[in-house]
């Protein structure tokens, strides 16, 4: 581990995944910088990381949605955070399929929220960073974005359409000190997934969820799915005949 401390930015702080990755960073003495809506939540998150030894943890309360101005409101973060080494994107919103297909305010806010505000970020990010100066832009994608579904096309379209944008960053930064990881969850046992039926292998926790991203960053991975075992699940999905795809019921 560098004797420096990391200066670390997490974007949806209060997600379940990115508290355990920031415990993990805590750790190891990073500066992190929490960004949300829930100004209480991120102040009680930012003193369990400060007790678990982080060498600081400031917050920024506002919806990560929506800014007014992208470029300034990431000038700002720049302010107040310093420059990441790292910044981890795990905010999300899963939504309701069944009403998004009937109420299009609902869709288009799954899509903005999942797709078009992430990209946002990413381009504001990428385009203030000191190019010499290495970043590591981790962003929480989903499984679910890798075949359209019945049961989730609408955040599943989200999250493809931001895999596919992540890919072509990927492409466009090839060679520059600015590497971008796509992570793909499978079933994680979080708020977010609170409304679900769970248990069972398929299942993970967001510590073992943070443990997997931390991995890959070190191993300077492209895309990981979290657990492993997702890859093999979703390769079966993708390569299925679309006339064996349409009789299954997922």
């Amino acid at each position: 581990m560098s004797s420096v401390a990391r200066t670390v930015w997490i974007l949806g702080a209060t997600s379940a995944i990115a508290h355990a990755f920031a415990r993990r960073r805590a750790g190891e003495g990073a500066r992190l910088l929490l960004v949300g809506r829930n100004e209480e939540h991120l102040r009680d998150n930012a003193a369990d990381l400060l007790a678990r030894g982080a060498a600081a943890a400031s917050v920024k309360a506002f919806d990560l949605a929506g800014p007014a101005d992208w470029n300034a409101t990431t000038a700002s973060l720049l302010a107040a955070g310093g420059p990441p080494d790292e910044v981890l994107i795990a905010y999300g919103l899963l939504g309701e399929q069944k009403r998004a297909e009937g109420d299009i305010a609902h869709a288009r806010e799954i899509i903005e929220v999942n797709f078009t505000s992430v990209a946002s970020w990413v381009l504001a990010i990428a385009a203030q960073r000191d190019p010499a100066q290495p970043l590591t832009l981790v962003v929480i994608g989903s499984v679910a974005g890798d075949r359209g579904r019945a049961s989730n096309f609408v955040y599943g379209s989200a999250k493809g359409g931001l895999d596919r944008f992540l890919e072509g960053m990927q492409h466009a930064y090839a060679g520059q000190p600015l590497h971008v990881l796509r992570v793909k969850p499978g079933f994680v046992d979080t708020p977010m997934t609170a409304g679900m039926a769970k248990g069972g292998p398929l299942w993970a926790t967001p510590a073992k969820v943070a443990a997997d991203i931390d991995r890959a960053i070190a191993r300077r991975r492209a895309v990981i799915y979290t657990p492993w075992f997702w890859w093999l699940i979703m390769t079966i999905i993708r390569s299925l005949p679309r006339v064996v795809f349409n009789r299954l019921k997922i």
